[in-house]
């Protein structure tokens, strides 16, 4: 592991003295420095709860608890000194397969004390772990750069995933990636939009403990926000959550609004795939006889999550699923 030494106070405050003497002598024609603009070797950034936080330009110790951060961080390489190794699929990530990433657990059961002695310059903290923030603030020096990488609860699920992307990418020096994975996103949006025939049907529905259960359009976990970005009509529309098993609605309900189509989180497959008894989304659907007359049944006009959604929920995953529907929209033509 990396450690980071930061510099001594006797330093930093002789090289004050210097930069203020030069720019004395340098002539009145020049405007003065900002007193409050970070040093050369830090970048200043505001975070999604509007901190304003000044980070490492080169940070050495990173620990990452947000699941929506993790394949970013790790496609762009950036070594992380702790997270929560249980909350990652090794399909999408390498850090569970990195002796040097020390194991948080899980949000339930956190071992924050591996983040102390993790010794991080930058903390990305968010989701799953949100409500840990002020217990691991109180554990960490206060120069410690702590970014809240949480979804503002008024603030939609496309923008939040653009703006916290850009902000990732400003704080480890990825601006062009991040700007590309933005885009790559709502060219996904646009194409499943665009190849979506308004006349049909959607159902969404998440698998978990091997029932079938219902995603809400509009707030319905994962599957729900997709409806308002490409203004999918929904073949049921009742209230729901953000339960992470979807809601209890009969299968019998869900098959009576007979969709066109199916868009389905497979929970287990993130989760408990190797357990005895599990079964894939796919053969819950096709082995219910409620669901054995519905055209998108019929029709094999069903979009699945990737299998480790649930998981990771991220900017990259979401834009693989919105460019399925496309490729599934445009096949059905």
């Amino acid at each position: 592991m990396r450690t980071f030494t930061r510099p001594r106070l006797g330093i930093l405050a002789l090289a004050s003295a210097v930069t203020l003497t030069l720019a004395a002598c340098s002539g009145g024609d020049s405007e003065p420095a900002a007193e409050s603009s970070p040093s050369s070797d830090r970048v200043e950034v505001t975070d999604m709860a509007g901190n304003v936080v000044e980070v490492p330009s080169d940070p050495q110790s990173v620990v990452a608890t947000d699941n929506h951060a993790f394949q970013i961080l790790d496609d762009w390489g950036v070594q992380l000194s702790a997270a929560p190794l249980d909350l990652m699929s090794e399909d999408v990530v390498s850090y569970p397969g990195n002796a040097e990433v020390a194991n948080l657990g899980n949000h339930r059961e956190p071992d924050l004390e591996a983040i102390v002695n993790a010794d991080p310059d930058v903390v990305v903290n968010g989701y799953r772990f949100s409500s840990h923030a002020e217990d691991i603030k109180n554990l960490l020096p206060e120069d410690t750069a702590f970014i809240d990488l949480d979804q503002p609860e008024d603030m939609p699920l496309d923008e939040y995933l653009r703006k916290s992307t850009t902000l990732m990418g400003e704080i480890f020096g990825h601006q062009d990636d991040a700007e590309k994975l933005v885009e790559d996103f709502d060219a996904a949006a646009e194409r499943a939009r665009e190849s979506y025939d308004g006349e049909q049907s959607v159902m969404g529905i998440i698998t978990s403990g091997g029932d079938i259960n219902y995603a809400a359009p509009g707030e319905g976990r994962a599957i729900g926000p997709v409806f308002d970005w490409l203004s999918l009509t929904p073949s049921l529309e009742q209230e729901g959550s953000e339960n992470h098993q979807g809601d209890d609605i009969s299968v019998e309900a869900i098959a009576g609004s007979n969709p066109d189509w199916l868009l389905v989180m497979d929970r287990d497959a993130a989760v408990s795939d190797a357990e005895a008894g599990f079964s894939p989304a796919a053969d819950l659907i096709k082995n219910s006889e409620a669901m054995a007359n519905v055209p998108a049944v019929q029709q094999d006009h069903i979009v699945y999550l990737p299998e480790s959604f649930y998981l990771h929920e991220d900017i990259v995953l979401y834009t693989e699923f919105l460019n399925s529907m496309a490729d599934s929209f445009e096949q059905a033509k």
